[in-house]
This record gives structure tokens, C-alpha cells and sequence, in this order.
């Protein structure tokens, strides 16, 4: 059972490490290449902020961005400012989702994200904690996939696994750590099985990896569509 006040106290947690981190900057470093393609760690945290904010209008029953035009907009706009000023909005935007979190709701409603996805309300603390924790990892200052939360890497593997049951371009998959194993894909027997260690098998299924440290049996392993 998902668990939304645990998982906001989780969110808490790492905004604050991903804070502590970026303090420690120059202001240099605000401008220098993120670990996503054509994306400095300034347009990483100024997603981070937007995307709070986005999740704010979610649970408040609103659509998630204005359009994908001005989500990329606001991003570009907000990408060079300076380090103070972006850890303040990350801050500051991580506490109006957090206040927007404690008003009294319904939890188990349905809301809608972007491109008309739809999920419980209870599961948006979880998506912001992937929000914050991958990108922790995409802005590439020595905080690594094994660095992740255990409990995280459990459930993001879960989550996207989940995610790419179905697709008709994923292969009927098994996927295991050697103590835990999921399956995913297209339905059908599973051929393929693909194993690795946590971090390795999360880093792969969140594109942060290209699956080079895993070993499938049974066949190549599967390409994976973009999230």
C-alpha cells in the first residue's frame, strides 16, 4: 500500500541532500554540462523547481503545465540564473508543494499528469521523489545510482517495470537483482531475463544507463522506449 505522508517525508529528505550537495558550488558550476544531453545543471534545477510546481497544480486539480511549449520555456528561461538564486527557487518551490501536499484531500482520487496520464493522487509524493532523486544523479557531482536510497531503487524498478508492461516494442521481459525479480513488456512468455544489480538495472530502465554491466539470457537485451 502506497504510503503518501512516508513518501513526502522521503521527498523532504532528499531536496535537502540535493540542496546540501549543490551549496558547496561555485558559481561556475551552475553553467557547466548536466549528465542529460544538451542540459547544464542549471536547466536541471530549474526543471526541479518547475516540476514542483507542476505537481502543485496536479494535486490542486489543474493541468499539470500550461502547454509542453512553456514547460520547455520556462525551463530555457530559468536555466541561467545565478546558483543562489536557482537553490532559493528550488527551495521555495519545493515548499509550496509540500504545503499544497498538507491540505486535506482525498488520496485515493484520480489525477491526471501530463499528456493525459492518469495515477492515484497517493503516488505523487513517489513521482516527486524520482523527480528529485534521478536528477540528483543527472546533475553529475558525485552522487551516484549505488548512492540511492535502497527502498527507492526497489520501487523505481517496480515503477517502471510497471510502466513498460504492455508496450508492444519491449519483449516479454523477466528482470532480476538475484533477490528480487519483475517482469515486463509485451504479454507473452518471457524469453529474455536480465540481470544486474539494483542500481545497474534502474539506471537502464530510467535511460541513465545502457544496460552495458547486465547480462540477458535467453536473448539481446530489449530496447527500451523512451520515458
Amino acid at each position: 500500500m502506497i504510503d503518501h505522508v512516508r513518501d513526502l517525508a522521503s521527498v523532504r529528505d532528499a531536496t535537502e541532500r540535493l540542496l546540501s550537495a549543490a551549496a558547496k558550488w561555485d558559481s561556475a558550476a551552475i553553467s557547466e554540462p548536466s549528465r542529460l544531453p544538451g542540459w547544464t545543471r542549471g536547466h536541471v534545477l530549474a526543471h526541479l523547481a518547475r516540476n514542483a510546481d507542476a505537481l502543485v497544480n496536479v494535486l490542486a486539480g489543474r493541468p499539470m503545465y500550461v502547454s509542453a511549449e512553456a514547460r520547455d520555456a520556462d525551463i530555457a528561461r530559468d536555466a541561467p540564473r545565478p546558483l543562489g538564486v536557482q537553490l532559493d527557487d528550488v527551495r521555495e518551490s519545493a515548499g509550496r508543494f509540500e504545503a499544497q501536499a498538507a491540505v486535506p484531500a482525498d488520496w485515493s482520487r484520480t489525477i491526471t499528469m501530463r499528456n493525459g496520464v492518469t495515477d492515484s493522487a497517493s503516488r505523487v509524493p513517489f513521482r516527486r521523489w524520482v523527480e528529485v532523486e534521478l536528477h540528483h544523479v543527472d546533475l553529475g557531482v558525485g552522487y551516484e545510482l549505488e548512492d540511492l536510497p535502497e527502498e527507492f531503487v526497489q520501487r523505481e524498478i517496480t515503477f517502471l517495470t510497471a510502466r513498460f508492461a504492455g508496450n508492444p516494442d519491449v519483449p516479454p521481459t523477466w528482470i532480476t537483482n538475484g533477490t528480487h525479480t519483475w517482469s515486463t513488456g509485451r504479454r507473452g512468455d518471457a524469453e529474455v531475463t536480465v540481470s544486474g544489480s539494483a542500481p545497474d538495472l534502474v539506471g537502464w530502465l530510467a535511460g541513465r544507463r545502457d544496460g552495458s554491466a547486465l547480462t540477458a539470457e535467453g536473448g539481446l537485451l530489449p530496447a527500451l522506449p523512451p520515458l
